[in-house]
């Protein structure tokens, strides 16, 4: 009976194991998708825009970055 149960427990592995891989790459594509999304859009206006915002161009990497994690936490 415990070797039934071992290859029981053996055959249930991999596939959670599938199932995490799928959802840890799921993840990571939403916030890349995040991240080139706020890029584009904030890399399209103009400096003076982005003055009026309180933000500089070089700062739109890593706001980009704090929006893609920030929404894929929620």
């Amino acid at each position: 009976m415990a070797v039934a149960t071992h290859n029981t427990a053996l055959k249930g592995a991999p596939v959670t194991g599938l199932a995490s891989l799928i959802e840890a790459a799921k993840t990571r594509f939403a916030r890349y998708r995040i991240y080139r999304q706020t890029v584009n859009e904030l890399s399209e206006l103009s400096n003076r825009e982005l003055a009026d915002l309180g933000l500089h161009r070089s700062m739109i990497r890593r706001l980009a970055q704090q929006a893609a994690e920030d929404h894929v936490a929620r």
